[in-house]
């Protein structure tokens, strides 16, 4: 199977304009913010080994990261639980790739977005791009950069919170995860507009008023 190469890129690396990839990892999670990247790829200095993030070990993630950083210009964007609750997961999605491209310090002439959608609001022309961090290079190193953040993030919060298994799941709903939620309820990062969660609070919040009808 071939990798992700520069056929989206070419075009406009022909006429001397930059191009951005954006990806963004964690719209899945019962817990943690969604975080997304944008990188401008140097079209002379294009690491080597970029994929789709979830397609490489988390060494070799690791080991392209600091490397994706030193040679091209990265934006990163989160959009917060609170946010994802408020204004729904889509839509928070599509906030931290805004939030990704307004952090880079030049503005692209064109950016690459995963996936089959366009955020509204964007500061220059976009191509969606379906699967495209296994097909475009510059949304390759976007998925590994915002990835790499995400996961670590979440590893801080497991050092809080360690019952829920945040470090191996990302906060995911892995069985540890969903038995830490049994045992030991909800936390302030979990996002409560997603069902698992919803149902939880629910049924606790039923259970407490059937518990003060019979007191």
């Amino acid at each position: 199977m071939t990798g992700p190469d520069t056929s989206f890129e070419s075009p406009f690396w022909a006429q001397g304009a930059l191009v951005a990839g954006v990806d963004e990892v964690g719209r899945g999670p019962l817990a943690g913010p969604v975080v997304a990247a944008a990188v401008i790829l140097d079209p002379a200095s294009i690491p080597v080994g970029l994929n789709d993030s979830k397609k490489l070990t988390l060494k070799r993630r690791e080991a392209l990261e600091p490397i994706i950083r030193a040679q091209a210009q990265v934006g990163l964007g989160v959009a917060s639980v609170e946010e994802i609750d408020e204004i729904n997961i889509l839509q928070a999605t599509y906030l931290a790739m805004r939030r990704a491209v307004a952090a880079l310090p030049v503005v692209p002439a064109h950016l690459l977005i995963d996936g089959n959608r366009l955020p509204t609001d964007l500061p220059c022309p976009a191509t969606a791009v379906v699967k495209g961090d296994g097909k475009s290079v510059s949304i390759s190193a976007a998925s590994i950069v915002a990835k790499i953040w995400r996961d670590d993030l979440m590893r801080d919060l497991a050092q809080q919170y360690p019952h829920y298994g945040w470090e191996t799941n990302a906060g995911y709903g892995s069985k540890r995860h969903m038995d830490g939620l049994r045992d030991f309820g909800v936390t302030p990062h979990h996002r409560r507009s997603f069902a698992p969660i919803h149902n939880i609070l629910y049924q606790d919040a039923n259970v407490r008023s059937c518990f003060k009808k019979t007191n």
